[in-house]
């Protein structure tokens, strides 16, 4: 595997902050995974997403973006390796029509009007938006909306998408299909992708590659997600949501059934529960 995202002793600290947002964290993301980011509010997890873009400086360590080093004398290049979906689109909104908006950063970067269009069209495509190309961007849904700002991310073709708690404002159902447009992008784009999502979703979670556990601005565990959620107790303790199957698994432990022991999905668990009752 090779490292894309790279940080070394990273410690940062807001102005007059009696304790730094994040301290001396170490951690490394791999060419074309997609790790998920959790932590309970105030645990540095959207600090540290501003760091990898250069929306702000470490006060001391080292980040390295695809072995570009995060320093201001780099800053367009990084910018033009990652791009960020955040938690409110409308504050990413400038054009008119969906198009404008997501040729927006295009024409930002001098890209010349003949590979514009079609880098547009290919993005709008890309998240199923090809026929909202005209609409006003104000008269989307919550879900239209973070398409299109992941649209605008993808025409500039960056090498990372950092959704920096992208589907927190949207309702099940958007939630949803934000997870399976980011499966959909990544099985696309394979390695071409990297996908960091800075999240409290815990489905957006378990279904990234990897996930990072961050608590006061310090790494506490990172694994597959099936090694990280099996342990509800420890994820309570850090004052993190439990995924709906553990949670039944511990209601039903209670009651006597005996449950699998290895973490499962909600769709596993389904399974396995008609698969009990079919026994019998």
């Amino acid at each position: 595997m090779t490292p894309i995202i790279e940080l070394s002793h990273v410690t940062y600290s807001y102005p007059n902050s009696e304790r730094p947002a994040l301290n001396d964290l170490s951690l490394t993301v791999n060419r074309g995974e997609w790790v998920a980011i959790i932590g309970h509010n105030g645990s540095g997890k959207s600090t540290l997403a501003k760091l990898l873009n250069y929306l702000l400086a470490p006060t001391s360590g080292d980040i390295t973006i695809a072995d570009t080093p995060v320093t201001e004398a780099n800053v367009w290049t990084i910018r033009d390796l990652v791009g960020m979906v955040f938690q409110n689109p409308d504050n990413q909104f400038v054009g008119a029509t969906v198009a404008d908006d997501v040729a927006f950063g295009l024409e930002n970067r001098g890209v010349p009007r003949e590979e514009m269009i079609p880098r547009v069209a290919q993005a709008l495509e890309q998240v199923q938006m090809a026929s909202f190309a005209e609409r006003e961007p104000a008269r989307l849904s919550g879900g239209q909306k973070q398409r299109v700002a992941i649209a605008s991310v993808l025409a500039s073709q960056p090498q990372i998408l950092i959704l920096d708690e992208a589907t927190s404002m949207l309702d099940p159902k958007g939630r949803r299909e934000m997870i399976a447009l980011v499966r959909q992008l990544k099985a696309e784009l394979g390695d071409d992708l990297t996908v960091l999502s800075i999240t409290h979703d815990i489905d957006e979670a378990a279904s990234a590659d990897r996930v990072i556990v961050i608590n006061d601005g310090e790494l506490v565990q990172t694994g597959q997600p099936a090694d990280i959620f099996q342990h509800a107790a420890k994820l309570r303790e850090l004052g993190l949501a439990v995924p709906f199957a553990e949670e039944l698994k511990e209601k039903l432990r209670e009651r006597g059934v005996a449950v699998p022991e290895a973490y499962l999905t909600t769709e596993e668990m389904v399974e396995w529960i008609w698969q009990s009752i079919s026994k019998k």
